[in-house]
């Protein structure tokens, strides 16, 4: 879950882009910044992304994710509430677990996808930035009567992912080794006479393994420093975390997802457990719960899905590109593409007709007036190393 950088410098002074708590730091670093979602956002540093990519797959690498929507859902109904929004299973969620969510309009279609933690007094909730005002808004509108929405715009978030992320952090918070993937805690992060709390989540948007981490944006600074003291740490950019999502098969709200996508063409149905479907014990009870129930059992003529795709010439494939069948007819478009650095082949994600989703599926995609020819591939790309204990 994320947002799409933009490629437009940020204009210094810039009184439109808001700034994170580790604006400074990022100048510092020698970052290169853009406007994203508002805000003016690194998207790489003077590595590049290329380095920064491999960095992270071999090591460590820190983002600042701070431009993300933090909010608390309290009170008895909080997680019946939230679950009226969603096709997943919030109820059921245990203590110190977390899940990936999609909050549906009410056509079915995915206003936005999240994650959530079920804590002790609380679901905390990390939603995109540049969907976060009309998230809250409708999350306040929709359930604000059975639970409070406790927007959290003081919180920062970074992330920190990679193989070595485990080795850097837990230094400075011993006891973080001990989560799994989706778990989280409460953290004291020990830097020098600084003791930082942190929430944090054993998770990430990499493929990796890692953690995101919610701190007060007056000690992120402090936070990110200690961090990048570390030998196995190096600043990443908005340009890795896209191409190391993509190698990993996660989808990018407004590019692969959006309003007018369900889950069962997203081909996210994974995300939604069996208590909520057809037969489950709570089965419907959320925006468009027939339309997408029924389709996951009767697809509608014509519905499409999406897939990977790996191009069999070594031409990368862009986002809009238009995919067409071996006779010439226009099927779909890719809506995320890319050399992937680590698979080191053209990788992309689109959709087509139902027909045409199976693996082996040879399509071609037309880039600049050239055919390339492409194949349906599974996802991950690049096998994921989350660790589960």
């Amino acid at each position: 879950m994320s947002d799409a950088p933009t490629s437009t410098p940020a204009t210094a002074g810039s009184s439109a882009l808001q700034t994170t708590p580790l604006n400074a730091l990022h100048i510092e670093l020698g970052a290169r910044m853009v406007p994203f979602a508002g805000y003016s956002m690194p998207v790489q540093y003077p590595a590049g992304l290329m380095a920064e990519h491999h960095h992270t797959r071999t090591a460590a690498g820190l983002f600042d994710v701070s431009h993300m929507g933090q909010l608390r859902l309290v009170g008895a109904d909080a997680a019946a509430a939230f679950e009226s929004l969603m096709p997943v299973d919030v109820i059921d969620l245990a203590v110190g677990k977390q899940r990936y969510g999609l909050l549906l309009n009410e056509a079915g279609g995915i206003m936005d996808d999240l994650m959530f933690v079920r804590r002790e007094a609380d679901i905390f909730v990390v939603v995109n930035g540049a969907c976060k005002v009309a998230d809250i808004a409708h999350i306040q509108a929709t359930i604000g009567t059975r639970c409070e929405v406790i927007p959290m715009p003081e919180m920062a978030l970074l992330a920190l992912q990679g193989p070595q992320a485990v080795t850097a952090l837990s230094r400075l918070a011993p006891g973080v080794e001990k989560l799994v993937f989706m778990t989280g805690g409460h953290f004291v992060v020990q830097t020098g006479s600084l003791a930082i709390n942190v929430f944090l989540t054993r998770s990430g948007y990499t493929g990796e393994d890692g953690f995101e981490i919610s701190v007060h944006s007056s000690q992120a600074d402090a936070l990110a420093r200690a961090l990048l003291a570390q030998p196995e740490v190096k600043p990443i950019g908005l340009g890795a975390r896209n191409s190391l999502r993509l190698e990993a098969g996660l989808c990018l709200h407004g590019n692969d997802i959006d309003a007018g996508t369900t889950p069962v063409e997203a081909n996210l149905l994974w995300a939604m457990q069996k208590v909520r479907r057809t037969g489950g014990a709570r089965a419907g009870g959320f925006p468009a719960a027939d339309k997408i129930l029924a389709a996951i059992t009767h697809p509608a003529p014509g519905s499409r899905k999406r897939v990977g795709l790996v191009a069999l010439e070594r031409v990368p494939v862009r986002e809009h590109t238009v995919l067409q069948d071996l006779n010439g007819n226009a099927i779909g478009e890719v809506t995320s593409g890319l050399l992937g650095p680590t698979v080191d082949k053209p990788v992309a994600m689109g959709y087509v007709p139902v027909e045409f989703a199976a693996l082996g599926t040879r399509v071609n995609a037309i880039v600049r007036g050239k055919v390339v020819p492409m194949e349906v591939a599974a996802m991950p790309f690049n096998p994921t190393n989350y660790f589960r204990g």
